[in-house]
């Protein structure tokens, strides 16, 4: 389905490979002019050579983990453009598995920044342009933990939770505007992380990696996982005029999951 988002300006954060890149597909694919966002220059420049319209989009390299350097970068590059932006697709790799009493402060304070502040950089970068456009969508991808913790993942469990109520506040905050604010929540997905998390698990428990993906699937009602498209999609309807109505909201893709 085509949400016609012609000419509509979105930033894709983690926008070089899984669901980011599936979400900036999606959105180019639906007339976005994008700024993809990514910490490495040369598979920003892969993907954006994927994009329909490659001519009309641009790329910003900056590490997540530095906060200070995304908030200098963001507002130069907007500036530069002289343009304001519709749609923001907070996305961003999360910690390191582990369990939670194991974790160190500091790896809470890496997460924090990475997935809490930086989105708050961004939106704060974004939202006067949507107020004075009375229009806009913030969309964050987080976990189906919100919902249900995920044992072996103790600070990302942590640090999610804080994205959602951010969103929900600020869903509060900014509907008078015409701006909304919606958290996806994608379950056992088919991404390079996954086979990351699923490596690590396999090691943990002594068992081999397939099991574990097993595991995952089994704990499925449609028993398999999750493409990265399935999520770009409910992504690309959530920033269209369709779902304006839509605020504050955790979507959860996750197949029916159930269980751990």
């Amino acid at each position: 389905m085509n949400y016609n988002l012609n000419n509509k300006n979105a930033i894709v954060c983690g926008g070089t490979d899984g669901i980011g890149k599936a979400i900036a597909i999606s959105l180019a694919n639906n007339g976005c002019n994008i700024i993809l966002i990514a910490r490495n220059q040369n598979k920003l420049n892969n993907t954006i050579k994927e994009l329909n319209g490659e001519d009309k989009h641009h790329t910003l390299c900056v590490d997540f983990n530095n906060p200070k350097e995304l908030k200098e970068k963001i507002n130069t590059l907007l500036t530069s453009l002289n343009i304001s932006i519709d749609i923001l697709i907070n996305n961003s790799g999360g910690p390191k598995g582990g369990s939670l009493i194991e974790a160190e402060e500091d790896e809470f304070r890496t997460a924090f920044d990475r997935l809490l502040i930086c989105n708050h950089i961004l939106a704060k970068a974004v939202v006067p342009g949507m107020i004075s456009l009375k229009s806009g969508r913030i969309i964050n991808i987080i976990s189906t933990s919100i919902n249900q913790v995920i044992p072996g993942l103790g600070v990302s469990n942590t640090i999610r939770g804080s994205v959602s109520q951010w969103a929900k506040t600020l869903a509060l905050e900014l509907g008078e505007f015409g701006i909304t604010v919606n958290n996806i929540l994608p379950g056992y997905t088919e991404t390079g992380r996954l086979k990351e998390l699923a490596l690590n698990k396999s090691k943990n428990l002594g068992v081999d990696e397939q099991e574990v993906f097993d595991s995952w699937i089994n704990n499925t009602a449609v028993k398999r996982l999750g493409l990265p498209e399935e999520i770009a999609a409910s992504v690309t309807f959530l920033a269209s005029d369709a779902a304006a109505y839509i605020n504050g909201h955790n979507l959860s893709i996750d197949g029916g999951r159930f269980g751990v």
